[in-house]
């Protein structure tokens, strides 16, 4: 696959998990990556990998809550290769907890990086995709949460809530510039985001909590199981290359959910018979 011969690609989150995942999909189509990561030595460490077969890439850490840590590394990708071609912004920290244990330090985490941290990367790496011609794409990791909330989440399923209200926004202000801006929601993975999550935590924000009694509150009131929720990093991405080639506004990875989000349109169109019922 030729497909992003001489494009350049990067990420976010790409130090593993989804990120990483994506980030092999787009090298094996010949793209040139940035691999960006607050976790600066895992993603040297998948850079060595890349690099190994081939892969013309560049490594750096990156907090995306700061905006003058991406500003800084959107700099050093111009430096190194020019433009921008795809941006992927995939960030995605977690706090569970019932919403009257959630504290302000909680939720000041979760939305600095996972709401702020996704406009501070489009903020910064804008200019470089205007800098390119031919085919753009941005993609925003999203959330399966968004059609399926569950108990036990409502900071992280509120900051994707954001996150799904800004790309439509931005896909329709960008229209006009042929920069396509994509949704993805991936479902349940096997992946180290809840450990990553914990560990990227800011040591003055306080500890982060990860109880398992919350994890199977959530998975039982959004009607989820192991069997037809969970799936790895690489199956979730198995179809993104086409999916943004047919520029499609949502990607829908995995997940046996579509029960529950027919479920929950039908209630949006049964207010508005309602409604037109009683004008």
């Amino acid at each position: 696959m030729t497909q992003y011969q001489g494009k350049t690609v990067v990420i976010t989150g790409a130090a593993s998990g989804l990120g990483a995942a994506m980030a092999d999909v787009f090298a094996a189509a010949g793209a040139r990556l940035a691999l960006l990561d607050i976790d600066g030595e895992r993603a040297q460490a998948k850079a060595s990998v890349l690099r190994d077969a081939g892969v013309d890439v560049l490594a750096l850490p990156v907090d995306v809550a700061n905006k003058a840590s991406l500003a800084a590394v959107a700099e050093a990708v111009q430096n190194r290769f020019g433009s921008c071609d795809v941006l992927c912004a995939n960030v995605g920290v977690q706090q569970f907890g019932a919403i009257d244990t959630l504290t302000d330090e909680d939720w000041a985490w979760v939305l600095s990086v996972n709401v702020a941290g996704v406009i501070n990367t489009v903020a910064c790496f804008l200019p470089l995709l205007r800098k390119a011609s031919g085919e753009r794409h941005i993609v925003l990791t999203a959330s399966a949460s968004y059609f399926t909330p569950g108990v036990r989440m409502a900071a992280y399923v509120t900051s994707k809530y954001a996150v799904v209200g800004y790309g439509e926004v931005l896909r329709q202000e960008l229209a006009e510039e042929d920069i396509n801006v994509a949704l993805l929601f991936p479902a349940g993975m096997a992946t180290r985001h809840l450990q990553s999550s914990v560990a990227a935590r800011p040591a003055e924000l306080g500890e982060s909590r990860l109880q398992r009694a919350d994890i199977d509150a959530m998975m039982a009131s959004a009607d989820m199981t192991q069997e037809n929720h969970v799936a790895t990093a690489e199956h979730a991405v198995r179809n993104l290359l086409s999916e943004l080639q047919e520029k499609h506004p949502y990607i829908i990875t995995h997940g046996a959910y579509k029960t529950q989000v027919e479920k929950r349109q039908r209630s949006v169109l049964d207010a508005f018979d309602r409604m037109l019922a009683n004008p």
